[in-house]
């Protein structure tokens, strides 16, 4: 079973790796667009700026993605999650609209592969979270239950002192 250090560093590769696949699938986007709006033959589509868009969700996704490794509390999680999520969903459309391009490129080609890690990328990251939210669940749980024996330990050890002090006293409500 991985170690929370072990899942942590995870997450942080992965969301560095996010943060680099987001930030080249924005300049793939962004030099494909400028590409199609500069050329006089093809006029501009649908797909063209979507890989700008799947690329602003990776980034985001990775951007949380430190966050979470950082913090390890329970709403960055459920943000980081939801943003994995969104980047899952970000990058399966950018395929969907490339896939519907007439015209096709290397940089068509690239993006494609870029969301296809991102999406992967995105999974992965999902799955490592909710690891790392049942690890931090029972180490709270496991915390909790033994502050609870620690106190039961003490509780019982004054009314241990309070009994071979001065005989059977009754306590009430914290009064003798």
């Amino acid at each position: 079973m991985c170690t929370s250090s072990q899942i942590i560093g995870s997450l942080l590769v992965l969301s560095v790796l996010e943060i680099g696949l987001g930030l080249s699938s924005v300049a793939v986007g962004a030099v494909t667009f400028v590409r199609v709006r500069t050329g006089k033959n093809a006029p501009p589509q649908l797909g063209d700026s979507s890989p700008v868009w799947s690329g602003a969700c990776f980034l985001i996704c990775g951007v949380c993605g430190i966050f979470c490794a950082k913090k390890k509390s329970g709403l960055i999680m459920i943000l980081f999650s939801a943003c994995c999520i969104c980047g899952l969903i970000g990058g399966i459309l950018n395929i969907q609209f490339l896939r519907a391009l007439t015209k096709r490129s290397s940089l068509h080609l690239a993006s494609l592969s870029l969301a296809c890690i991102g999406i992967s990328g995105c999974t992965i990251s999902t799955w490592l979270t909710c690891r790392l939210a049942s690890y931090e669940q029972r180490r709270m749980f496991l915390e909790r239950e033994h502050s609870l024996h620690h106190s039961h330990e003490m509780t019982e050890k004054e009314t241990i002192e309070n009994i071979s002090n001065g005989g059977a006293q009754l306590v009430f409500n914290g009064r003798v």
